[in-house]
């Protein structure tokens, strides 16, 4: 139903569909990984009760975001999508919308992202230069080193200092942590999203953790999820969370033990499944937080 929504733009503009793939509307899995962890920064900056204000901001900021760094992501892989199975028929590969205009939508969103930042304060205005640098830069990361996704994790992980910042106008040393735990989720899953290109990537010379990992990708997968669970039960432990943000992270625990399981014939669809399954994890997470502020 969300995406006939979508498809219907079309009767409004005969290329509204195109610029909505280029967007990633129609798959919002990218909105669900950003905004879960933006969501746990703002519940526990703002002990639970966050303002209405800064909710509608980092939503929709997150929305707007994410679709900006898909447009520059294929924007900057326009040459080698082609080559890819998956992606070759994105509409900047297929020739569907032009760089240009891909170029300026970027601007758009990122004048709207902006906007919307220039209603908190200042300190969070300036961390949103270093969002935006890390949002930029990425998508070209995959051409010269191994680690575009621990740039990625950065990039993604950037709404968290933000939202305590716009909630306190402080930014407590234990925020970082969350910072971490995301960051270090964010490679793994990543590296499974990687994983499912691996044999096309490898061909057209792109770099990818899912690459450098070998065949120690799943117990380096593994790994950093178990350190990204640590990273948060610290950083709960910090901010005073309780047996509901616990239960959260068991239930993340036995997402991860799933995708492990999973893919253990690395066949490609089974490790997209399981980058889409971390979704989960992230609610659960979230719901936690939530549950522990609210019935404690």
């Amino acid at each position: 139903m969300y995406v006939n929504l979508l498809k219907s733009l079309n009767h409004l503009h005969p290329r509204a569909w195109d610029f909505v793939q280029l967007m990633r509307m129609e798959k919002p899995i990218g909105i669900y990984l950003l905004l879960w962890p933006t969501l746990w920064a703002l519940w526990v900056a703002a002990k639970g009760v966050p303002s209405l204000s800064n909710l509608l901001i980092f939503v929709l900021g997150v929305i707007l975001m994410r679709a900006a760094g898909c447009v520059i992501n294929d924007y900057a892989d326009r040459n080698f999508d082609g080559h890819v199975k998956r992606t070759r028929e994105r509409p900047l590969a297929s020739g569907k919308i032009a760089p240009r205009e891909a170029l300026v939508l970027f601007a758009v969103l990122l004048v709207l992202s902006f906007a919307l930042v220039l209603c908190t304060n200042a300190t969070t205005v300036w961390l949103s230069f270093g969002g935006l640098a890390l949002a930029a830069c990425y998508p070209f990361m995959k051409r010269y080193t191994f680690y575009p996704q621990v740039v990625l994790g950065a990039a993604f992980s950037w709404g968290m200092p933000m939202a305590f910042t716009a909630e306190t106008g402080a930014l407590p040393a234990a925020a970082w942590l969350l910072y971490l735990g995301n960051l270090l989720w964010t490679v793994a899953y990543d590296t499974y999203y990687a994983m499912a290109d691996r044999d096309d990537d490898l061909q057209i010379g792109v770099k990818s953790t899912a690459i450098l990992f070998g065949d120690a990708d799943r117990l380096i997968i593994a790994t950093l999820q178990g350190l990204a669970l640590l990273c948060l039960l610290l950083a709960g432990a910090r901010f005073a969370l309780g047996g509901y943000f616990h239960l959260g992270l068991g239930v993340a625990a036995l997402c991860f033990a799933w995708q492990f399981y999973s893919t253990r014939a690395r066949e490609p669809q089974a490790c997209l499944a399981a980058f889409l399954h971390n979704h989960w994890a992230g609610l659960a997470i979230f719901l936690g937080i939530v549950a522990d502020y609210a019935l404690r």
